[in-house]
């Protein structure tokens, strides 16, 4: 009590030492004294406003305390309740071992007792040849069964020779270039069947592009069904050598990882085992993401991009989990 005595008195004699002509060595005035009781009421004032305070905040405290042990109380039944109906849930749903698929890496299957050129060239090309193949199960296969589209399967084949520097084109980029530099890496056996199926796969592209030849998709033309027959052909001899070099891998690998394209048939999808909506939304991405000038370039479109909430700039799928997706 009396450290609150010693404290009041202090904040009293600092207000009055505000005061301008106050000094605490002369005489008080009146109209000093006057202010000097206004302070110690003031202070008395204070002093009853903390004890308020205090009562108050004492009463909150223990308020909270009660309220937390209710909601604690609550909290243990409803974390009680989510556990039973989990388990009820579980019990009547089971999850199936092997549903989702784990990512594998350098230290899984076969790889570690391959070259380490073939374990890194798999590593990095088997995402990028598995979004090919599926590029030849429901794109390329659509575009040649749709003679409108044939325009599009010719774009397939056309080389870009800009500025004297010639570009590989789509199939060369995406199917051979990917085939060959596998090939080259993977030991002397496998590489000779990875090889041959590569050239198997390069003559059914011989066949498409030689039917698709001249065809453009603003100029229309008369098509002989027999091309058509041809052109079909060709597309199943390149998915058998496609298969053919996929199988090789996945023995090679042990990990069994790459798909092979079914024949064609009203199962096929669902014999393919993919998502096709996942390819479509994961090509749109891209193309969207390639318009805006590349994820460097996109991330500055970002910013434009506000509809209500800030969108991805390119918003491209995660790779790895589009690879590894769940048999559907």
């Amino acid at each position: 009590m009396m450290e609150k005595n010693v404290l009041v008195f202090v904040a009293m004699l600092v207000s009055l030492s505000a005061v301008p002509g106050y000094s605490f060595t002369a005489y008080p005035t009146a109209d000093q004294l006057t202010l000097s009781s206004s302070v110690l009421r003031g202070s008395s004032n204070l002093n009853a406003v903390l004890r308020t305070k205090k009562e108050t905040c004492s009463s909150a405290v223990e308020d909270e305390n009660n309220n937390n042990n209710n909601n604690n109380s609550r909290r243990d039944f409803l974390s009680t309740s989510a556990i039973s109906v989990v388990g009820a849930v579980s019990s009547n749903f089971l999850i199936l071992p092997g549903a989702a698929v784990a990512a594998t890496g350098a230290s899984d299957g076969n790889l570690p007792d391959l070259p380490p050129d073939a374990v890194r060239s798999y590593l990095q090309y088997r995402i990028p040849l598995q979004i090919a193949a599926d590029s030849y199960m429901w794109e390329i296969q659509k575009q040649i069964s749709r003679i409108d589209d044939w325009g599009d399967v010719n774009q397939l084949f056309q080389t870009n020779n800009n500025r004297g520097q010639g570009q590989p084109n789509k199939i060369e980029r995406d199917y051979v270039n990917v085939m060959r530099i596998l090939g080259l890496s993977f030991p002397p056996d496998e590489a000779d069947a990875m090889r041959d199926a590569q050239f198997q796969f390069e003559k059914g592209m011989a066949k498409i592009s030689k039917v698709t030849r001249g065809v453009r998709r603003d100029l229309p033309v008369e098509i002989n069904p027999a091309d058509i027959v041809l052109a079909q052909k060709g597309w199943d001899e390149g998915r058998v050598a496609l298969n053919k070099f996929l199988s090789v891998i996945n023995d090679s690998t042990g990990l069994k990882e790459m798909t092979l394209i079914p024949p064609a048939g009203p199962n096929q999808t669902k014999e393919y085992g993919r998502s096709q909506s996942r390819y479509t939304v994961l090509i749109k991405k891209t193309k969207l993401c390639q318009n805006r000038g590349g994820p460097a370039l996109s991330q500055a479109w970002g910013q434009l991009m506000i509809s209500g909430y800030m969108q991805d700039s390119c918003g491209i799928p995660d790779l790895e989990d589009y690879f590894f997706q769940s048999p559907q």
